[in-house]
């Protein structure tokens, strides 16, 4: 499913997704759809395949909080009377990508070669492309952990125990394997806190 459009990127690997807001498309999606550790697919141009990524965080934009001043017409009234008055309003989401897939099928885990654009569309990845995206010949790898533990942000253990959670769904009979790393996570997410 769709869920907006990049709009920016603070690097080669941190995006912002402006989220579809109702009225602007028929199927708008649901808090669940970008809820914090959701995996999604970001189109590359080109047919070049499609960036893998991580929604890491949730930015609400409201320009009009503490604005007090008098308005011309109440809210309600400005789609009756300004149909094309432009809701400033939005939800931004994080995404941090964590990898590539070309467009041959062929998975590349960790910093990918090629950026995406603005506009680019953003969808959710179903569980079965996870699963393939996560796939090798020793059980599920997780190349690119290394890479967000790296960024210092706090909520990185808690997003890769999200992960690791999922993938032990999606990898029955790697549970022990998928145990170890659980607890280096939780223990890095107890302690960083603390300094």
């Amino acid at each position: 499913m769709q869920i907006g459009k990049v709009v920016k990127s603070n690097s080669h690997v941190d995006y912002v997704c402006q989220v579809d807001n109702p009225g602007e498309f028929d199927d708008c999606p649901t808090a669940e759809d970008y809820a914090f550790g959701t995996f999604v697919r970001v189109d590359l141009s080109n047919h070049s395949g499609y960036l893998v990524g991580l929604i890491y965080s949730t930015i609400l934009m409201n320009p009009e909080f503490g604005n007090l001043g008098p308005r011309l017409s109440p809210a309600a009234d400005l789609e009756v009377f300004s149909p094309d008055y432009l809701r400033e309003q939005a939800t931004l989401v994080g995404i941090a990508a964590v990898g590539q897939v070309s467009s041959t099928g062929q998975v590349h885990q960790g910093v990918p070669l090629l950026a995406a654009t603005v506009n680019a569309a953003v969808e959710t990845l179903s569980s079965n492309e996870v699963r393939l995206f996560h796939q090798s010949s020793d059980g599920p790898s997780l190349a690119y952990a290394p890479l967000l533990l790296a960024e210092g942000d706090r909520l990185i253990p808690h997003l890769l125990l999200n992960v690791v959670s999922r993938l032990g769904d999606l990898f029955p009979g790697q549970e022990q394997q998928l145990a170890v790393l659980r607890g280096n996570l939780a223990w890095k997410a107890a302690v960083t806190p603390a300094g």
